[in-house]
């Protein structure tokens, strides 16, 4: 949840400057949301340290994924491939 409220926000911060023409001042809110100051002083940097760890853990868990991938040999079948057939 936290790096969809992140990616949600900023994204639409962005879009709502550059592409609706909105000011910042209207787009405030969004930036609010993005940075976690909704969440007072004290708890902002549990979100920011939510969205590192869950970046971290897509990161690792890709990596993962494509070094799996680069490993099998070209042309087989992942398991999941070989089950549906059998």
């Amino acid at each position: 949840m936290p790096l969809l409220l992140t990616v949600g926000s900023g994204v639409g911060y962005r879009l709502a400057r550059d592409w609706a023409g909105f000011s910042r001042d209207q787009v405030h809110w969004l930036m609010v949301l993005h940075e976690g100051e909704w969440l007072g002083p004290e708890l902002e940097p549990v979100l920011v340290l939510l969205n590192g760890l869950g970046l971290l853990w897509m990161l690792i868990t890709g990596a993962t994924m494509l070094v799996q991938q680069w490993k099998r040999p070209f042309g087989t079948p992942s398991r999941e491939q070989g089950e549906a057939k059998g």
